[in-house]
């Protein structure tokens, strides 16, 4: 597997003015049963140094390996940020507007603001919140980007570590081990026992009313 590189981003800040700075942003959740929904951001500048070594799409990154590249990924960004929308949210607004809120949640925390943004995917969802600042969505960008990767692993490890200390007081769902998204024993407990707080209710959940519409 080709490990992610700057290239991109080096390529964004090339044209822009001396300082200028790129936020690279991607989520974590999106397609959870429960739980929050994440955005990572990181910010870096044209001169910065290669990302820290084994920084990939955090899907690709064993447990372990995500939690020692925190630290290093903190100490390697200009700056960054992890913005959430609780359940709750994501039904109020859909999915898109709960991962709108999560981006401006992040940005608003990491200081002055970018002239550029990388985003993971093909749909612009930062736009409602970015303001003037141009955003550059790119297919496969955690695979391909390292800034995109290094901020879908703090999302991830945020996320995680949140659906770990939920479990705690939801034991039979197993968001300790699955994070909220559909598998078997997560599926059959809502069927067994019905949904929780923390569940996204206007979704289709297993067993539940609107499932059978």
């Amino acid at each position: 597997m080709t490990a992610p590189t700057l290239r991109l981003e080096r390529d964004l800040l090339r044209d822009l003015p001396d300082g200028a700075r790129l936020a690279a942003v991607d989520e974590v959740g999106r397609g959870a049963l429960a739980g929050p929904v994440a955005v990572g951001v990181v910010v870096m500048s044209a001169d910065a140094p290669a990302a820290p070594r084994g920084v990939r799409d955090s899907k690709d990154c064993p447990p372990a390996q995500r939690r020692a590249l925190v630290p290093r990924i903190r100490s390697w960004a200009l700056s960054c940020a992890v913005g959430m929308a609780t359940s709750r949210e994501i039904d109020e607004r859909g999915i898109v507007g709960a991962l709108s809120l999560s981006a401006a949640r992040a940005l608003n925390t990491i200081g002055d603001a970018p002239q550029v943004i990388l985003l993971d995917g093909k749909h612009d969802w930062i736009a409602p919140v970015g303001g003037a600042i141009p955003v550059v969505t790119r297919v496969g960008g955690d695979r391909q980007c390292a800034a995109v990767a290094a901020a879908s692993i703090l999302a991830k490890v945020m996320r995680d570590d949140l659906m770990a200390r939920l479990s705690a007081s939801y034991p039979a769902y197993g968001w300790d081990s699955n994070r909220g998204y559909a598998a078997p024993h997560h599926v059959a407990a809502i069927e067994r026992l019905g949904t929780t707080p923390h569940h996204r209710l206007s979704w289709r959940l297993p067993g539940t009313p609107s499932a059978r519409r």
